[in-house]
């Protein structure tokens, strides 16, 4: 029994011993370097004012001088060059762009990576970098996963006039839980607490200000919610759960058979179609 007994405890602290480490390789930061911008677009490399304080690294795109401004948001543990395709299509369009590496990404310094609660410092701060590119043009957002729950979060949505949400976690909860539960199956709903209780002692920052679902109540601006009806990350519910609780304009388009995955690439002209429209139709100002 002693053995028996001895051989348990070792399993569970070599288990509590994993959940720690991997608990702190999901907020470790994941810079690496980006570089020039690709000759498929023509845009220059800038640095932008956080609204807390520290530079943030990004492209700018200088599109038409009659056409609004998009400010474009990668994935956690991405950076600037996902969005790469979206930029494409959209300065086609006309668009003015401007793509970030949010803190803890890319070429962006940050400590800890906070699943959109610091990276709102740098949403904020770039839209005002925007907004003075394109004045007195409209600006919108597009941001996916993490991107996108970093418009939401922090004191207030970044003030913007249309935002595309993508694959966006309605609370952290849920999404560690479907993390966790699709590499663990039915055993990750035991240890996903695991990995929840570490947020406030390692980020400093309570579970609660990590809930998209309630900081999209406060966004005023037009409202596009996109989801896959694959997706485990950030399933069905989620998304309607988001798109049920913002109260502005919205559209919601879940995409039959898309996963947790680059929804442009997947879903093609369909959704540079869809997007447009729903730019064209909440950025242009009305004829006097």
């Amino acid at each position: 029994m002693r053995k028996v007994t001895y051989i348990t405890l070792v399993i569970l602290a070599l288990g509590f011993l994993a959940v720690i480490l991997v608990g702190g390789w999901l907020v470790a930061p994941a810079n690496r370097a980006v570089g020039n911008p690709p000759n498929v677009i023509e845009a220059e490399s800038v640095k932008v004012a956080s609204s807390n304080g520290h530079k943030v690294a990004g492209w700018f795109v200088r599109g038409d001088a009659d056409k609004p401004g998009v400010l474009l948001l990668h994935s956690v543990r991405s950076n600037r060059t996902e969005m790469l395709g979206r930029a494409l299509f959209l300065r086609k369009s006309g668009y003015s762009l401007l793509l970030i590496d949010m803190q803890g990404h890319g070429e962006t310094y940050g400590d800890l990576i906070t699943f959109g609660y610091r990276e709102s410092n740098d949403v904020r701060g770039a839209v005002e970098y925007l907004r003075e590119k394109v004045a007195p043009q409209p600006v919108a957002i597009i941001g996916v996963s993490m991107g996108g729950a970093a418009s939401l979060l922090g004191e207030e949505p970044a003030v913007a006039d249309a935002v595309v949400l993508e694959a966006v976690y309605s609370s952290i909860d849920n999404a560690i839980r479907n993390r966790v539960s699709i590499r663990l199956g039915a055993l990750g709903r035991y240890l996903s607490p695991l990995l929840t209780w570490q947020i406030e002692p390692r980020l400093g920052i309570s579970r609660e200000s990590l809930s998209p679902v309630r900081a999209i109540r406060r966004l005023e601006a037009p409202v596009m919610i996109i989801g896959g009806t694959r997706d485990r990350h950030t399933d069905i519910a989620e998304t309607r759960r988001l798109f049920e609780a913002a109260r502005s304009q919205k559209e919601l388009w879940l995409i039959e058979g898309a996963k947790h995955e680059n929804l442009h690439r997947y879903a093609g002209r369909d959704y540079e179609a869809r997007v447009l429209r729903f730019l064209r139709k909440h950025l242009q100002k009305p004829e006097n």
